[in-house]
């Protein structure tokens, strides 16, 4: 069974929520699943697990957030080549390119990005929550 981390970082909630439907999805798949924010998360613990989602809003000019989420990501990013991973995110303006610039990124780095990365503009509606029900089920396989 893989052991899979969800790690993301949220400011008003929303994000927290998709990530909290990846949890719950790969939970009732019976996967191994922890749940963390980006500030409990590095990279001797990314090495405990073998798949992954991660989820961070747009921020600023449409990047990952700097304080906290980015410099994980960078720190982890190394440890997650060849690992499936899923990316997701919400988002309150623009039209998603943070999200674009993430997976060419990931992608680069040799990550194997298991479904198209998931956004939602500001709350996650149904239609997003079926694809973070889809993207657990990936990782809980």
């Amino acid at each position: 069974m893989n052991k899979v981390a969800i790690v993301y970082w949220s400011s008003t909630g929303n994000t927290e929520k998709m990530a909290k439907a990846v949890f719950d999805s790969v939970k009732s798949k019976g996967g191994e699943v922890e749940l963390f924010t980006s500030g409990e998360f590095s990279a001797a613990k990314a090495n405990e697990f073998d798949k992954f989602a991660l989820g961070c809003p747009s921020m600023g000019n449409e990047v990952l957030e700097e304080g906290e989420f980015d410099p994980m990501y960078q720190e982890i990013k190394s440890s997650l080549k060849g690992k499936e991973v899923g990316l997701f995110g919400s988002y309150g303006w623009g039209d998603g390119e943070w999200m674009r610039t993430w997976e060419d990124d990931a992608r680069s780095a040799g990550i194997d990005i298991i479904t198209d990365p998931v956004i939602a503009n500001y709350e996650p509606n149904e239609e997003v929550l079926k694809k973070l029900k889809v993207m657990g089920e990936l990782l809980a396989d």
